[in-house]
């Protein structure tokens, strides 16, 4: 797996702040299955807030799958999830966008008819409850227009604002995707593969922008390339079969022996 490099290790918590604070995000006892097939088994986890944290695991491991019972798009056949101290397991997808937990998909959605700056505002005035006003007379909403501009900017987006999305190099839409889940002002952000499809040389930039995040968010990010998860997380959560393998800082994983074998494909992991 070679030698990883932490680069935002002095911007996580210590291992006592995690232990002694109320974690950002965590689960206990998480499981879930499809009939006789088991998806999340009995899933515990502890996210600091601040945190950069990578879930890594074979295909099929269900990293998804864990994304989407935290979100509420899949509903837990038993365990708990918590949003700092507040059990969000019974709200809808929506309630806890609401609460401060906003993800991005595999596959990117965007308002292909809207420029980048429009999707972004529309964004904002969804999260202040002033989206229907929005299609009336977008003039009139210039503090959430300000606020989306500079997302954008922060993004490394100002120059796109007037692009339509569907005109964006792919690389460029991830990005605007990640802008508009930064536009319902998260405390915690779960990224599922941010680069997928994103040529090499692209998706660096995309973890850069990422890693320059807020230190009071809280990232998990799914992600096959290796390199890109040495370097960017500061903790690494192995899945396996639906259920945690390991975890531990990028220099422990590596020295790992068990998920050399996962990867490599010499250990049953169902």
């Amino acid at each position: 797996m070679g030698a990883p490099v932490n680069a935002v290790a002095n911007k996580m918590p210590s291992k006592d702040a995690g232990v002694t604070s109320v974690p950002a995000l965590s689960t206990r006892g998480l499981a879930k299955s499809f009939g006789s097939l088991i998806v999340a088994r009995d899933i515990e986890l502890n996210l600091p807030t601040g945190a950069r944290y990578a879930l890594i695991g074979p295909n099929g491991a269900g990293k998804t799958t864990l994304i989407n019972l935290m979100t509420g798009m899949l509903a837990p056949n038993a365990g708990q999830i918590f949003l700092g101290s507040e059990d969000i397991t019974e709200l809808e997808p929506q309630d806890r966008v609401r609460r401060g937990l906003a993800r991005t998909f595999q596959i990117n959605t965007l308002f292909a008819g809207l420029n980048a700056l429009e999707a972004v505002t529309l964004a904002v005035c969804e999260r202040r409850s002033i989206s229907r006003e929005f299609w009336r007379n977008i003039a009139v909403h210039g503090e959430a227009i300000e606020e989306a501009h500079n997302i954008l900017v922060k993004l490394r987006l100002g120059e796109d604002c007037y692009r339509a999305t569907r005109e964006l190099p792919y690389g460029r839409q991830r990005l605007l995707e990640i802008a508009l889940a930064l536009a319902t002002k998260p405390k915690v952000l779960l990224l599922d593969e941010p680069a997928a499809g994103v040529p090499h040389e692209e998706s660096g930039e995309i973890f850069e922008v990422v890693a320059g995040l807020s230190d009071d968010l809280t990232l998990l990010f799914i992600e096959h390339d290796m390199h890109v998860v040495f370097r960017f997380a500061s903790h690494i959560i192995v899945l396996v079969g639906g259920a945690i393998f390991t975890q531990g800082s990028p220099a422990e994983i590596a020295a790992d022996p068990g998920v050399r074998e996962v990867y490599l494909g010499t250990r049953k992991h169902g």
